[in-house]
């Protein structure tokens, strides 16, 4: 039997090439014949750049950088062998998983270590910089990045605005010119929420960021405020810029990057490329794939969604190992998922501890899991 093993990450405790690893392990134990291949996936967050090494002909280049306080971060970016294309990840300098619960609050946390990044990679000569957007700490519609390109935002007085969102609610003005050298910037995302409004950046995200009702409130003002400098100072500023799709990714890192230019593409389908995902699904029996929290929004554009429609758009079955699952079968049927399996479940219920040695024990989980898919699964 063939089968594709092409998870997500599961955020926090697994990289997505460790989760098919730990399934794939998991199912040798029973059917030692069968044909694995495995092929990580991710859709522009967390791990983009550890699956994209792994399947193109690339160089690491650390980049020192900041995280969204300021503090030192190790960043890196990936260049192709030719030198024409650099991906870089958001969440290496603006993630969230780089801060405590206490320190997350998306009036103060800034995009700059993002833009210390891609002017690496202007330095190293790329022609066309792909940003990977997912797993932000920041809601500064990418002033942060902007200012680490040249690009200052500037009060009434002509004085630079301090960093984070919040003080975007007094900018007038740009000082300066983007740093870029023509180099053409991609944001690499599955998120298609504009910049501003009830769908926006501030409204759906900066919840999980650390805003409450009052900074969402104030947050999506400043940012109105911002884009409408955007489109007035930045030559190439596409109009309507907090309405257009993809502009609330990341904080707003989606709409800087479509001010300066660039465009928006699906993180996933690009991933997919690069991998060869859809020659895989041809050839299998069975596809696996998974990430950490299966529920409602994993059907709007993220990877379990897309994998899961292509296998059944080919009539093959397609089987999700989650940390935890919260999307009802009915649902998940519609998206072409057969089945859906939760290490929480497997470790008893929430009820009884599941949650946590879920948490604790993932590869064990999967491990377990990975052996009773192969019981039931191989021919």
């Amino acid at each position: 039997m063939r089968v594709l093993l092409c998870p997500d990450k599961f955020a926090g405790t697994l990289s997505a090439p460790d989760v098919a690893e730990a399934v794939a392990d998991g199912w040798r134990t029973v059917a030692t014949a069968d044909d694995l291949l495995i092929r990580p996936l991710a859709d522009g967050g967390p791990g983009f750049l550890d699956v994209l090494a792994e399947a193109l002909d690339t160089r690491r280049v650390p980049v020192p950088t900041v995280d969204p306080l300021g503090r030192p971060a190790a960043g890196e970016i990936l260049v192709t062998a030719d030198g024409a294309t650099a991906y870089l990840e958001c969440a290496q300098a603006c993630g969230l998983h780089l801060l405590t619960g206490e320190e997350r609050d998306p009036k103060t946390t800034t995009s700059y270590g993002l833009g210390v990044l891609v002017a690496a990679a202007v330095e190293h000569g790329a022609r066309q910089i792909v940003v990977g957007l997912g797993g932000s700490a920041t809601n500064d519609a990418g002033a942060g990045m902007l200012t680490a390109l040249g690009v200052t935002p500037l009060d009434s007085t002509g004085a630079a605005l301090p960093y984070g969102g919040a003080a975007l609610a007094a900018v007038a003005a740009l000082d300066g010119v983007p740093r870029l050298r023509g180099a053409r910037l991609v944001a690499a995302t599955d998120v298609d929420n504009p910049l501003l409004g009830l769908h926006g950046a501030s409204n759906v995200f900066g919840p999980q960021k650390g805003a409450d009702r009052a900074d969402v409130l104030l947050l999506d003002a400043a940012l109105e405020r911002f884009a409408g400098v955007l489109e007035r100072d930045l030559p190439g500023c596409p109009p309507g810029l907090g309405a257009l799709p993809g502009g609330g990714a990341a904080g707003g890192l989606g709409a800087a990057i479509l001010a300066l230019g660039g465009r928006c593409e699906s993180g996933i389908g690009l991933v997919n490329r690069a991998i060869g995902l859809d020659a895989a699904l041809d050839e299998v029996d069975l596809v696996i794939t998974g990430e950490g929290s299966f529920d409602h929004q994993s059907l709007r554009g993220k990877v379990v969604a897309g994998v899961a429609g292509a296998a059944r758009d080919r009539g093959v079955p397609c089987v999700v190992v989650a940390g935890r699952v919260s999307t009802g079968r009915r649902e998940a049927a519609a998206a072409g998922v057969t089945e859906a399996y939760s290490l929480v479940e497997h470790f008893g219920g929430a009820e009884h501890g599941g949650m946590e040695a879920a948490m604790g024990r993932p590869a064990e989980g999967l491990r377990a899991l990975g052996t009773r898919l192969a019981r039931q699964w191989s021919r």
